[in-house]
């Protein structure tokens, strides 16, 4: 069957746009390859809070998506990732409202536009420039050891919400336009600018930017594209019991070992998107 829109494979599996086909040995090959990719990226970003396109969004446009495509269908899958860690840290208490609200008023409308104009960005450039600056967050955490150890939450005067907001506003752009491991920018952000512990950061850009910043990406991009919804359902699986499993690990071992996961995902993603530019 020939495919002439979205620009996918020539010959992609029927399951991959959503038409009734009889299931072969092959397509469960497919799709428990798929549950085991969302797992484990999903369980790593819980750990590490941001990361899960280092493995999701390659595996999807290796198995035959087209980027638009894969991006669409990666973010409506990662929607599941906020669902998982908000299960586990519900029981922790883990946000305060005001500040969940700030970093949802001023992210949102960055998400929105940036999913808008990711087709007119200069994909290999932005993919270079997001590599190197994603290893400079890797770093810098590695050269302050005592960064988001503990929990100091500043009280910020206007300027100093205005700069956290611009910030969160730009992370969401990027969010919406290029995908990959921006959720570590807005836990570095929130470390770093408004004082959290990598613990406490991690549940904030779980539930924050994996249900409504990835779902307002999804959304948009949706509108405008398609998505492969027959990979959706295994995705979602594998997004909830990642997110979930990777939220009780940071909860159960502390801030520390968030913020090694958080270093060596930074440093590993940051090369991975480099080769990718090239």
């Amino acid at each position: 069957m020939a495919w002439v829109t979205a620009g996918l494979l020539p010959t992609p599996s029927p399951l991959a746009i959503g038409l009734p086909a009889v299931i072969t040995p092959a397509d469960l090959l497919l799709q428990l390859g798929l549950f085991a990719a969302s797992l484990l990226a999903n369980l790593l970003s819980a750990l590490a809070g941001g990361g899960a396109g280092l493995v999701q969004l390659p595996v999807l446009i290796l198995l035959g998506l087209s980027f638009p495509l894969a991006l669409a269908t990666h973010k409506l899958a990662s929607v599941a990732l906020g669902v998982g860690a908000s299960l586990r840290h519900a029981r922790e208490r883990s946000l305060n409202p005001r500040l969940a609200a700030f970093v949802l008023v001023c992210g949102l409308p960055g998400v929105v536009l940036g999913a808008r104009v990711v087709l007119a960005l200069p994909p290999k450039l932005c993919t270079l420039l997001l590599g190197l600056l994603t290893i400079a967050l890797g770093l810098y955490s590695l050269t302050n050891p005592q960064l988001g150890t503990v929990s100091t939450l500043r009280q910020l005067d206007r300027r100093g919400l205005a700069i956290g907001g611009a910030g969160l506003f730009a992370i969401g752009f990027l969010n919406g336009s290029l995908t990959s491991g921006t959720g570590l920018f807005v836990t570095l952000w929130l470390v770093r600018w408004f004082g959290l512990d990598y613990g406490r950061a991690v549940a904030y850009t779980l539930i924050l930017v994996g249900l409504f910043w990835n779902g307002a990406g999804a959304l948009t991009l949706g509108i405008g594209g398609q998505i492969a919804w027959s990979w959706v359902p295994v995705l979602l699986a594998g997004s909830v019991a990642g997110g979930y499993l990777g939220a009780h690990l940071a909860i159960a071992k502390g801030s520390r070992l968030v913020k090694r996961a958080f270093e060596v995902l930074s440093l590993l993603m940051g090369i991975s998107l480099l080769v990718k530019s090239f």
